[in-house]
């Protein structure tokens, strides 16, 4: 392991910044507050997969670790780990999060995409 701006990165693993991923501060905040109550992992994994209505989807998962490969993008006590060929797909993507009662949840804004579907959770290229 090395340490880079405190944070030990495991082999492989490259330490990245706000301009693959923007974390808004209210979606910081969510996340640090699901951290807390999460007993598996003490990351948020953002990837993109094959599916949904327009090809690409987001998901989104406590992880443990970092494998070979990933890029870490740390927002104070919310860390998060992208794989790289999903940051191909997200690069400059900023990630906030409403509570609001109707369209609420964690939302994307990925400049990258060329059409998305009404809900938001799938896109294409």
């Amino acid at each position: 392991m090395r340490t880079t701006n405190d944070i030990e990165l495991p082999e492989g693993v490259r330490l990245g910044d706000n301009r693959l991923i923007l974390l808004t501060e209210p979606a910081i905040k969510k996340v640090e507050a699901l951290l807390q109550k999460e007993t598996e992992g003490s990351f948020l994994r953002v990837g993109i997969s094959g599916g949904g209505c327009n090809g690409l989807s987001y998901k989104m998962k406590f992880v443990s670790e970092a494998r070979k490969g990933d890029i870490i993008v740390p927002f104070g006590g919310a860390s998060v780990i992208v794989d790289s060929k999903s940051a191909l797909y997200l690069k400059g993507t900023q990630l906030d999060y409403s509570d609001a009662l109707i369209s609420g949840g964690f939302k994307f804004s990925n400049p990258n995409a060329t059409s998305s579907c009404s809900c938001g959770e799938s896109f294409s290229v």
